[in-house]
């Protein structure tokens, strides 16, 4: 898969941190990036798009980030899912990463240098986990054709 087939998630109650995220992920990137400022709309698209990477904020009101990315990780399990908070505490990180199966927790303010990687990193990771499932499909096929091959040659000279 190629940066232009990556879909990266932006959400945040905050315009400006969205915005944010957008443009210096657009300038750096060519991944497809979906804006909102509301969970639950975001929870919504998510029956339609194939998202590889969400972001999300910790503190919103309609919805705190680790029960929007555990509902998030419901519908797209292979997505990678990365929170953002102004508020780092351990208790909230075992919570989220035990939850909503946090890739990784970025603390505001960011830099976008270090932001852009740690998304381009999830959005590899996301990548070589679909790989992998193709692998693992292909390889349960190749086993299924010997088990019918085996079947074959005991019936023939058995």
């Amino acid at each position: 898969m190629n940066e232009l087939m990556t879909t990266v998630m932006i959400v945040d109650d905050e315009e400006m941190v969205v915005g944010s995220i957008q443009s210096f992920l657009e300038l750096e990137t060519s991944y497809r990036v979906l804006p909102f400022t509301s969970p639950e709309a975001a929870l919504a698209s998510l029956d339609d798009e194939r998202v590889h990477t969400i972001v999300a904020d910790f503190m919103m009101p309609e919805m705190d980030g680790v029960t929007f990315l555990t509902r998030a990780r419901e519908l797209r399990p292979d997505a990678t899912r990365i929170l953002l908070t102004g508020y780092a505490d351990k208790k909230n990180a075992i919570r989220a990463i035990n939850e909503a199966g946090l890739y990784q927790y970025v603390q505001k303010p960011w830099d976008n240098d270090a932001l852009t990687v740690v998304i381009r990193n999830a959005v590899e990771r996301c990548q070589m986990y679909g790989e992998l499932a193709e692998r693992l499909v292909e390889l349960e096929t190749a086993n299924e054709e010997l088990a019918g091959l085996k079947d074959r040659w005991m019936k023939a000279f058995l």
